[in-house]
């Protein structure tokens, strides 16, 4: 059975998102003391979950990308399969370059929030109301929430917290606009 480009990049985005979200899960269960409000994301790539981390992280990277040039291929539109596949590039290097890494994880990780949350806003223009409403919401969530975090912003939250409200609702448009074009 031979699957449209439109389907392939879906697919290829709902299962980089969830894999995402499970193997995030995973780490936090794996690494004892780890506090959601209290630690980075990232120092789930370091500690003892390192093994489930990293791979997850690099993994979402490659399937934006592969996404990215099905996405390009389905609707022609250059600009946002470049926001996808930086978004991926941020993902693999955030994979690849532990915190460790200082600067250079930092700018990855950047990467991928900062594009992850431009690519929702950007994919209003491939759905329908009412998920092209939701995808902007989720992307300017994530827009708003990085800049406040940039800003030693957490809304009571904590650090961690605070970077999951810059990562989870980009995550959250990645699995629900995968499901629609798988649709």
């Amino acid at each position: 059975m031979a699957y449209d480009n439109r389907k392939i990049a879906g697919l290829l985005l709902f299962v980089g998102g969830v894999e995402c979200v499970l193997g995030i899960i995973i780490a936090e269960a794996l690494y004892a003391g780890y506090s959601t409000s209290q630690n980075y994301i990232s120092d789930l790539g370091v500690g003892p979950s390192a093994l489930i981390f990293n791979p997850s992280v690099f993994l979402l990277g490659v399937l934006f990308i592969a996404g990215a040039y099905f996405i390009q291929l389905a609707f022609k539109s250059r600009i946002f399969s470049i926001l996808l596949a930086l978004a991926g590039i941020g993902a693999v290097g955030v994979g690849v370059f532990t915190e460790d890494a200082g600067v250079i994880h930092i700018i990855f990780s950047t990467m991928v929030f900062a594009f992850g949350g431009i690519s929702a806003i950007v994919s209003y223009k491939f759905e329908k109301p009412p998920l092209s409403y939701v995808s902007v919401v989720l992307g300017a969530v994530t827009i708003l929430a990085l800049v406040l975090m940039v800003f030693g912003i957490y809304l009571g939250l904590g650090v961690g917290g605070m970077e999951r409200m810059v990562a989870y609702p980009a995550l959250l448009w990645l699995i629900g606009f995968g499901a629609h074009l798988i649709g």
